[in-house]
């Protein structure tokens, strides 16, 4: 019984999240740049891909800061899919992911919470060097005192390929040897400075002391040369956990605290200060992020005006940005704009435009959206479902796909049919729908009566 229900546990501990964007794996451009069709989940938008492509090459190299980009286009053309894309090609680079309306919602400034988002985006790699201990256990002696009350003492024995030693054990070693149940024919390295005991993997020359390995045992080969050696050990922080960390009491501890408030000023100056040293000494060095802003429409003239400094700083992430709005009102002031973007702020920007999805293309994303979704689903009701899509909008169709298998399951059917997407079509409305839905019925709804004049209307807009 305890093993059935181990099998369960482990098997749900390998369950992972579908998500809206989770097929997404690459940006799906070749050696040369150039966009594949379909490829690592992404379809159509050649040019707007390309053009991310190229940017994703700029911000690996590491020499560009600064750049603001803009993904404009209708809404459901892929913006979020492509910077999704974007920071999947890009790897250890740090990558933040804001909404323009997460500003207001903070209890902080305005431009406190950009600053913070800007910091999150800039990456320090910092190198240093530490004496290591890394050889295979040939024999671990452990000596406890007859009566159990006094310490214990033990030898360890560590070889590589070319020698072989024996180091004396004190309590503190024996305690972390033990936690890590390091046993003779694993492989360790100690680091000197901390005494932190980590075990690589088993010893290939062990691999027959036992019948049978689980899964998750690392065979390494045994070291060679020298056991003690020097190792240059990288980490990479971003300058927001830097600056946590120097403007708390309890320092890195503040991490795990939830909000952390307005940061000084002088401690970000100081903290500029020191990393602008270490770079210069060759202990560090600054890796420009990304920044992607969704729905930049949402910010108002002061945000504008604090991006419009903050990109002409020397370490600033390239800030890339989302609209789905034409000709709008600027928040904040009766002024429209393309995009509901100043135009003194827009003349900074790359602008990358996502066209509409094809036909073909839509029937494309939801046969990936099926794969990704495990359903099974006939040829004549993905046609269905790409028509329903073109007619309304792909969002609304990815929906009825995990709608639709379960009615299909529901009439023990092992395929999603015809039959099962007219069903959820008239169970779920589209926007269209909806609205025509409303203009019939809205006597039966509570305060149609009542219009908001044209200056009324203005005054809430304007506040």
């Amino acid at each position: 019984m305890e093993s059935i229900i181990a099998a369960k546990a482990t098997d749900i501990s390998k369950l992972e999240r579908t998500g809206a964007h989770s097929h997404i794996r690459g940006l799906g451009l070749d050696d040369k740049l150039e966009s594949r069709p379909n490829s690592q989940g992404m379809v159509g938008q050649l040019k707007a891909r390309k053009a991310a492509g190229v940017i994703v090459k700029v911000i690996k190299q590491g020499k560009i800061s600064g750049r603001a980009i803009m993904m404009a286009g209708a809404p459901g053309t892929g913006k979020t899919a492509i910077a999704m894309a974007m920071s999947q090609e890009l790897g250890d680079v740090p990558f933040t992911s804001i909404a323009a309306s997460e500003v207001f919602s903070l209890e902080i400034s305005k431009t406190e919470s950009l600053t913070q988002a800007f910091r999150r985006s800039i990456g320090v790699r910092i190198k240093e060097e530490s004496e290591v201990i890394e050889g295979e256990v040939v024999e671990i002696q452990i000596d406890r005192s007859v009566t159990g009350v006094g310490p214990k003492t033990g030898k360890l024995t560590l070889k590589t390929t070319d020698m072989e030693t024996i180091y004396d054990l004190g309590q503190k070693m024996i305690t972390s040897l033990t936690k890590e149940k390091v046993m003779a024919g694993d492989v360790i390295q100690i680091d000197k400075t901390t005494g932190r005991i980590t075990r690589l993997g088993r010893s290939f020359t062990r691999a027959r002391d036992f019948d049978a390995t689980g899964p998750d045992v690392k065979f390494v080969q045994c070291p060679d040369g020298e056991l003690q050696t020097r190792k240059e050990i990288v980490h990479l922080v971003s300058l927001h956990e830097i600056d946590v960390i120097n403007s708390r009491q309890q320092g890195f501890l503040a991490l795990f605290s939830g909000e952390t408030g307005e940061i000084k000023s002088e401690v970000r100056e100081q903290i500029n200060q020191k990393i602008s040293e270490w770079c210069e000494e060759g202990k560090a060095e600054i890796v420009p992020g990304v920044l992607f802003i969704d729905e930049i429409q949402k910010l108002d003239m002061e945000c504008f005006s604090f991006l419009n400094r903050a990109l002409e700083d020397t370490m600033a992430p390239v800030v890339i940005m989302a609209s789905n709005r034409g000709m709008s009102r600027i928040r904040g002031t009766n002024y429209q704009s393309p995009h509901g973007v100043p135009i003194d702020f827009l003349d900074r920007l790359l602008i990358i435009s996502t066209q509409a999805y094809s036909e073909d293309d839509i029937r494309q994303i939801l046969k990936i959206r099926c794969d990704e979704e495990e359903v099974d689903m006939t040829e004549d009701a993905l046609a269905v479902l790409t028509k329903v899509a073109t007619e309304t909008s792909l969002r609304y169709a990815i929906h009825l796909i995990s709608t639709g298998h379960l009615v299909a399951q529901k009439r023990q059917a092992s395929k999603v049919d015809v039959v099962d997407i007219k069903r959820v079509y008239s169970l779920f409305l589209d926007e269209a729908r909806s609205v025509q839905y409303l203009k019939d019925y809205q006597d039966e709804y509570m305060y149609n009566e009542i219009a908001p004049s044209h200056g009324e209307q203005m005054a809430v807009d304007s506040i």
